[in-house]
């Protein structure tokens, strides 16, 4: 058995961990999580109830049902959202840019694509490894 990857919010306050990835690595360009996320897509990987739990700070957790039967859940303090349910299924929906820890696999597709934004660019764009000054 592989060590579980760990993840947490912004502040620190809210923590989890993850025993694997179960499904695939995807960047959803959906509406609703453009608009939670304040970004162009976000990057997504569904994990077993089983295999997903909280470690610290799940009484600070908010949520949000964006649709119906959809929560996002979020920290109060720091708005860092962490994971999306649907109560019938039997997974979550980890965002892995809240992993701390390499989860040692990659994206395999963009889903939602019908949903991008007219500005968004994936190619020949300029790119530097800081913040340009």
């Amino acid at each position: 058995m592989t060590d579980p990857l760990n993840g947490s919010c912004l502040c620190k306050a809210v923590r989890y961990q993850v025993d694997s990835l179960d499904m695939p690595i995807s960047h959803c360009h959906c509406y609703s999580c453009r608009k939670v996320h304040a970004a162009a897509f976000v990057t997504t990987a569904g994990v077993m109830r089983e295999h997903f739990r909280w470690t610290q700070g799940e009484a600070l957790l908010s949520s949000f049902e964006s649709s119906p039967g959809k929560v996002r859940r979020f920290c109060s303090r720091c708005g860092s959202h962490l994971i999306a349910e649907r109560g019938h299924q039997p997974h979550v929906i980890v965002r892995v840019a809240t992993l701390d820890d390499d989860p040692g696999v990659r994206p395999t597709s963009h889903i939602w694509t019908t949903h991008d934004v007219p500005w968004l660019a994936y190619e020949s764009l300029e790119h530097w490894d800081e913040w340009k000054t």
